[in-house]
């Protein structure tokens, strides 16, 4: 490569520029098409010929800051090759004697179009690739350049050893924790892998696509300096992923508007907002008894054979924002459809599954307001650690640059600690409780915490992880860990579905830590957390008068556990109990509730204001017509009870 004064044409290598680099090198000039590149001196090196001894002395020679763990490494028995050059950004800076600048190179990019939103900065450890290639240059004015530092691009062939799914590397240079690097087999093929742990000039690397086929002596790795991003865009929408981030429901590529760390960034809790209002799924249970607000993030405690995935799906059809009424909020748009998105990642599942999943959002029509991540049973079990990571970094593009309110759900998370267990066992750490790392309750904060909602940001995150508990236990380190991150959970009980409830949501020991505000006048209705209180207590007491008959019998019982008998079976055939495809408003969801609490009279609705109680009891006194053969036992002894008073 070689440079002067007066440049006409020159020999680059092939330039990569995302679109995010465009915008970065223009952050005061968004209409522009060039990226303007500054040298201090000529590069002595030409491009077909990269020696390393010459390519560090002329990087030495640039009258650039030169930090030391970027310069060029001498010549070793593990370089293979420099394959190419990459392009860091360092910081600016000015020369006191601009006379100094020998040159300034233009590189013309084609325009930079369906740009969203353009970076005010430019992230740190942006880089980019360059490989054989002609264009023109002109020149420039330095004033309105960057400064860059070039260093090679480092083949290696010094794997140490394959252990499961990781790959052991020897004498590499300056190998960086969660660097992405790239395996070339034989065969061309190439892998991607992550830097797990770096040490010295040792790096553990855990490959997604799995360690199957890699010739130890033979496969060439190289250090991308990049860690793991997705290129996200609107476009995703409608579309099917694999684990990976890698299309594969035949449609087009998807045009990459910005390209996100997978691994996110902390949030400031100062700048989180409470979560607030509601998000509806059309399901009693949820809605009326456990509502779930904008931001908050609350599993699904299943078993293996419950239908969870049914569950889910219906969840994904249904879902939907409930719009608060008279009450003008910044964190919301309106109640509008288009405002709400879902991000679905299913994790370890098997064909038939996925086939339920794609299968069932393609015939409802859910599929156009929703990204769908699929994680294979038979794929990589490695590659189960980045699916929720993927759809979660989807997520955070919809709702802090699009401005959405996302729903996402990952099932199945027991895979995703299974294969946590697998990785830790594979480096040899020290296990924890059955055999988990020690650091998984930090690793699942990484996925839970990145819910909520942000200051300054319209969109908010909601976030409901499905868990299969093993053997039914709720114990199990998996949900003890997640119940001490999340905020609340909803239980899903076997006794239920074997009685052919479906769903078989338990609601006694479910609940929703952050229900309070997302109910109430305003957002649902102003009897919305009276009603949740007395159907609580009332299936309650109906659940121990059951206990109470198989013991003594039901001629034995008073009037009043007769009438709690008679609104547990209604409660759990007729509330709980709910087709697959049946969707209920919240405000359908109260009426039901309302009409098994006319059940008992009103003095034995205690959990209710009088003033609400009056307001939507609506109970005609003197018609006994309609009511429940305990009901007018109970109302007959209450009245047989007052005459022995007067």
């Amino acid at each position: 490569m070689t440079t002067g004064d007066s440049i006409k044409k020159m020999h680059w290598r092939e330039i990569r520029l995302r679109p995010k680099i465009g915008t970065m090198l223009f952050s005061k000039h968004h209409s522009c098409d060039v990226v303007v590149v500054r040298v201090a001196s000529p590069c002595p090196w030409p491009v077909g010929q990269a020696d390393p001894e010459r390519l560090h002395q002329g990087v030495t020679k640039l009258n650039l800051p030169q930090p030391r763990q970027l310069r060029a490494p001498r010549q070793s028995p593990s370089v293979l090759a420099i394959s190419s050059v990459t392009v860091i950004p360092a910081p600016a800076h000015r020369p006191q004697d601009e006379s100094r600048l020998s040159s300034t190179l233009t590189l013309s990019l084609p325009h930079l179009d369906r740009l969203r939103q353009l970076p005010l900065s430019p992230p740190p450890n942006e880089v980019e690739r360059f490989r054989t290639r002609q264009t023109t240059s002109t020149m420039s004015d330095p004033r309105e350049s960057s400064s860059y530092s070039i260093i090679p691009r480092i083949r290696y062939n010094t794997i140490g050893g394959i252990n499961g799914p990781l790959v052991i590397l020897d004498n590499v240079k300056l190998p960086k924790f969660n660097e992405i690097v790239t395996l070339t087999l034989p065969d061309g093929t190439e892998r991607s892998g992550q830097v797990l742990e770096a040490r010295g000039d040792r790096a553990v690397v855990q490959v997604f696509e799995g360690t199957s086929g890699i010739d130890v002596k033979k496969t060439k790795v190289e250090f991308t300096g990049e860690s793991l991003k997705l290129g996200v865009s609107e476009d995703m929408l409608g579309r099917i992923f694999d684990g990976s981030g890698r299309a594969i429901d035949k449609g087009p590529k998807v045009l990459a508007e910005d390209y996100i760390d997978i691994n996110g960034s902390p949030i400031n809790p100062y700048s989180r907002e409470y979560p607030e209002e509601m998000i509806s799924t059309g399901i009693s249970a949820i809605d009326t008894m456990n509502s779930i607000a904008r931001g908050q993030k609350i599993p699904i405690f299943s078993a293996s054979g419950l239908p969870h995935n049914e569950i889910a799906a219906q969840i994904c059809r249904q879902a939907g924002l409930v719009q608060k009424k008279g009450i003008t909020n910044k964190g919301v748009h309106d109640g509008h459809e288009d405002n709400f998105s879902i991000v679905f990642g299913a994790m370890g599942v098997n064909l038939e599954t996925a086939r339920f999943f794609t299968r069932d959002f393609e015939q409802n029509g859910s599929l156009e307001k929703t990204t769908l991540f699929l994680n294979l049973a038979n794929d990589p079990t490695i590659e189960r650690i980045i699916t929720p990571r993927l759809a979660l970094t989807t997520a955070e593009y919809y709702a802090y640059q699009l401005e959405k309110h996302v729903l996402v759900i990952l099932t199945d998370l027991s895979a995703y600690c299974d294969a946590l267990r697998e990785v830790s066992a594979a480096r040899e750490e020290v296990p924890g409780r059955r055999g988990y790392p020690g650091y998984m309750y930090t690793d699942l904060s990484t996925i839970y915490e990145r819910a909520g909602r942000v200051a300054g940001r319209n969109g908010s995150i909601t976030q409901i992880p499905i868990l299969t508990l093993p053997n039914d236990d709720i114990t199990h380190p998996i949900p003890d860990l997640t119940g001490y991150i999340t905020e609340g959970q909803i239980f899903v009980d076997r006794a239920l579905d074997n009685r052919g409830i479906y769903p078989p949501i338990n609601v006694l020991p479910s609940l929703s830590r952050l229900m309070k505000s997302a109910i109430g006048e305003g957002m649902t209705r102003k009897d919305h957390g009276d009603v949740s209180n007395q159907l609580y207590a009332k299936y309650a007491i109906g659940r121990d008068a059951a206990a109470m008959k198989a013991v003594v019998g039901e001629e034995a019982l008073s009037a009043e556990d007769k009438l709690s008998l008679e609104f547990l079976d209604k409660f759990e055939r007729q509330f709980i109990s709910q087709g697959q495809y049946e969707s209920r408003s919240i405000y359908e969801s109260l009426d039901l509730a309302w009409s098994l609490l006319r059940i008992f009279p009103k003095d034995l609705l205690n959990r209710i204001p009088a003033k609400v109680l009056n307001e939507y009891y609506q109970r005609a006194h003197k018609d006994a017509k309609g009511k429940g053969k305990a009901r007018a036992e109970a109302e007959q002894q209450q009245e047989e009870g007052n005459l022995i008073d007067a």
